[in-house]
């Protein structure tokens, strides 16, 4: 027999006692020392025929402790059921009373789901931005394609490198008249001008010729990587063995063709959809903002704190990188701890807060991933992986975390699709630059994933 308790209701937490009777947790053991009995070989008996008393002498411990974990978890899961609890996260389990012939007594901690009421979403007014890739926007992509596909010829005339030449060079560095690992090299390949090298180095391999001898005299970054080398000054001995021109490709037929096109025109259709494409997703991204805009604006309840401090965590730990990398939001800069930790869990709030309300609608209207749609995902994220493809399917086969992971943004992008359906939205033609300006600056964002 089992009773329960309720200790005290705050907002969303609840505490529970829960009382399980000496009686029945001793049937329990007897029952489980009975099937011990019936495996285990003991010297002088035949497989169950071992007395109950030795039974309890030898293996009782180690069988009350199993069963009274396994009736607290058994009698945590009934309570919740029971009081037709919805818990936020997994409950909190503190023993009070587990003393051998009493019964068993323990507290449940639980903080539950808010009880969610959706607003009219056919009263969102939502503006979808529609553009079309132009000439302009094509001749860029496509120039852009051929300096990707520049070639470098050997110099035929006489001259000085210059910047955009290609050198190959030989190269050996010193420090205090040292060599240091990595600062010897044969036959290298550089492009002037990339800044690929330390800071100086390029600029001072600019004029010299083939054949030609130079010590370049440059010193390495204070910030620089190896700490055995930064802000330290360097000699490299370096000799020009090559110059090669880069030339970028003429857009014409042949070049169609070494992309795999059969002509500039079926080259410049194919970059007409990819540019509206990533224009259809820059719209979207703005639409999905608006939309969570409207469902933050329109919904206000008590979110669970312990979702809260956990997606909190989770952001404030992004922010700290960011501080001792020296790469925090410029807007952020100035500002104290106590004020960053105000505004970054307003934030937490928001997304906790709209993941449950997304989380609901999709539980509410059966919304769910369908398994070819996960298995079709996992796929596309194992082609990232050329080669390896078995082993990336495999470690999402073998860690449910990681599956929940691929999971949990296409059920969002379902919930949102539902959502747009209900609500108004209008279509607006602008101009690509215009579609650019109104969602450069757009960051989602938006909900933190959350179980459904």
């Amino acid at each position: 027999m089992m009773q329960i308790t309720e200790k005290s209701s705050e907002g969303l937490k609840r505490e529970l006692s829960v009382i399980v009777g000496a009686q029945e947790i001793e049937g329990k053991i007897t029952d489980r020392l009975t099937e011990v009995g019936k495996q285990v070989r003991l010297p002088g008996f035949r497989p169950g025929k071992v007395p109950m008393n030795l039974l309890r002498k030898r293996f009782g411990e180690s069988v009350r402790g199993e069963v009274l974990e396994a009736t607290v978890q058994e009698s945590t899961q009934k309570a919740i059921e029971e009081k037709e609890l919805k818990p936020a996260v997994q409950p909190k389990v503190d023993l009070v009373t587990f003393e051998e012939g009493a019964d068993l007594e323990f507290s449940i901690e639980v903080e539950l789901l808010p009880e969610i009421v959706m607003g009219d979403l056919s009263s969102f007014k939502i503006e979808k931005l529609v553009a079309e890739a132009g000439d302009a926007q094509i001749d860029e992509s496509v120039s852009k394609m051929a300096e990707s596909n520049k070639k470098s010829t050997p110099l035929t005339d006489k001259r000085a490198a210059q910047l955009s030449d290609v050198v190959v060079i030989d190269f050996e560095g010193s420090v205090d008249g040292e060599k240091f690992e990595g600062g010897t090299a044969e036959d290298f390949k550089l492009e002037l001008g990339t800044g690929q090298f330390i800071p100086g180095f390029e600029d001072q391999v600019v004029g010299m010729e083939i054949d030609g001898e130079k010590d370049v005299e440059v010193s390495f970054p204070d910030d620089y990587h190896s700490s055995d080398l930064a802000g330290k000054a360097a000699v490299f001995k370096v000799k020009l063995k090559i110059i090669e021109v880069l030339e970028t490709p003429e857009i014409n037929e042949e070049f169609a063709k070494v992309l795999g096109f059969d002509d500039t025109n079926s080259l410049r259709k194919s970059v007409k959809g990819q540019i509206e494409q990533d224009y259809v997703y820059l719209s979207r991204m703005k639409v999905k903002r608006e939309l969570l805009d409207h469902l933050s604006e329109a919904h206000s309840f008590e979110v669970p704190s312990s979702m809260l401090d956990a997606e909190f965590e989770t952001i404030w730990k992004q922010v700290e990188q960011a501080k001792e990398t020296d790469r925090l939001d410029p807007d952020d800069q100035g500002k104290s701890d106590d004020q960053l930790r105000t505004d970054y869990r307003a934030i937490a709030e928001r997304r906790v807060r709209l993941g449950l309300l997304l989380s609901d609608v999709g539980t509410k209207n059966n919304l769910t991933v369908a398994p070819e749609e996960l298995s079709q995902a996992i796929g596309r994220e194992a082609s990232r992986y050329p080669g390896q493809e078995q082993a990336v399917v495999s470690y999402y086969q073998n860690n449910p975390q990681a599956i929940e992971q691929v999971r949990a943004p296409l059920f969002e992008d379902k919930v949102i699709d539902f959502l747009l359906e209900l609500s108004q939205v209008i279509e607006k033609t602008v101009t690509p630059e215009e579609l650019i300006e109104e969602t450069g600056a757009t960051e989602t964002d938006g909900p933190a994933p959350t179980a459904n």
